[in-house]
């Protein structure tokens, strides 16, 4: 067993929280991003901003602990060098000059890949029982980056916590804002599920000297041994996320959950149900008021409603894959459908805009 893990992540922004997390346990980590990322990042590190329980922001730095963290762009890198690939870039980017051609790589090599994107790849939903993947292809920017992929191995890991970068920071910055945990369903093979449970006991053993004393931090990696548990972000995102877009505009996480508390609950269960009803056990879920009492400290609006509304042609469609998910088992709900329609119909007038 190697002393240190060598990681790949497809994507900086939401990918230095995991790099950082990996480096904390000594563990080693190239991200792939855009020029002006990958010269802050090599030259300053990645820099997250955790919040901690009784200690308000704690900032962690790249540089200086025990793994490295450093960035290339995707032409610089082979996938084979790599023990794990990490995918956390949102679903359309991966259709872009030079990812298309390394995400293609990646899965020629059989290297193990886990996904932190909200949009499951493609091939991951071919593990799933009782999902026919080939007719869901419509819910994806572009399904065929996702063909050179084995299902075994390639795992899904849900991306609970919650960050964005400070638009007046340095792009190197991460701020996390809701600190849980990353939730990643087994590989098939026991070997490739030993790395990830070693990474697990690595972070979890982590101690940050905060002034003297030595802290736990949070935001860890948990090993599921159901390939359900990363589907327990669907309810949260048809509930939360993809109701920020209104007519009128984005609107905050948290109002859009506890507007219409009644109406909220009604679409998360609804989803939850699904998943149960696809072989998900409900101990792999999270309940309602879990993810309401969280959804209170979500003042902003959602990635995919921010880039709606600042004119993106796509963005990641959970909504229209739960949709289609649904279709298969014969059910559906008419606020889910509203909400389709309402992302659909945003999209075409920022395709409109753009053509």
């Amino acid at each position: 067993m190697p002393n240190a893990y060598n990681v790949l992540i497809l994507g900086a922004s939401y990918g230095s929280l995991l790099a950082t997390k990996l480096a904390l346990a000594g563990h080693n980590t190239k991200l792939v991003c855009l020029p002006a990322e990958a010269e802050a990042i090599n030259r300053d590190g990645a820099v997250v901003r955790l919040p901690v329980k009784g200690r308000g922001q704690v900032e962690i730095r790249s540089k200086g602990l025990p793994g490295q963290v450093s960035a290339d762009g995707p032409g610089a890198v082979n996938p084979s060098d790599y023990d794990l690939v990490g995918l956390a870039m949102q679903e359309p980017q991966y259709r872009s000059p030079g990812v298309r051609e390394l995400l293609d790589a990646v899965g020629r090599a059989k290297v193990p890949a886990m996904s932190i994107m909200n949009m499951p790849p493609l091939t991951y939903l071919r593990r799933v029982p009782c999902v026919d993947a080939d007719k869901l292809k419509a819910a994806y920017t572009d399904p065929t980056v996702w063909q050179s992929f084995d299902p075994a191995y390639l795992t899904l890991c849900s991306p609970d916590p919650q960050a964005f970068r400070p638009p007046e920071e340095p792009v190197n910055v991460l701020q996390v804002t809701l600190p849980t945990n990353f939730k990643v369903a087994r590989f098939d093979s026991d070997e490739h599920t030993g790395m990830l449970r070693r990474m697990q006991a690595d972070i979890e053993a982590v101690r940050w000297d905060a002034g003297g004393e030595k802290i736990e931090l949070p935001v860890k990696l948990k090993v599921h041994d159901s390939v359900f548990v990363p589907l327990a972000k669907w309810a949260m995102l048809l509930t939360g996320n993809y109701r920020c877009v209104t007519k009128d505009g984005p609107r905050a996480i948290k109002e859009a959950v506890h507007t219409n508390p009644e109406e909220s609950r009604a679409v998360y269960d609804w989803v939850r149900e699904l998943c149960i009803s696809l072989g998900a056990a409900p101990d792999d879920l999270v309940p309602f008021e879990k993810y309401a009492a969280a959804a209170q400290g979500l003042a902003r609006p959602s990635s995919a409603a921010r880039a709606l509304f600042a004119g993106a042609p796509n963005i990641e469609r959970v909504d229209r894959l739960v949709q289609a998910i649904a279709a298969q088992k014969g059910k559906r709900h008419p606020v889910v459908d509203a909400t389709v329609a309402l992302v659909d119909d945003r999209l075409a007038q920022n395709r409109k805009a753009a053509a």
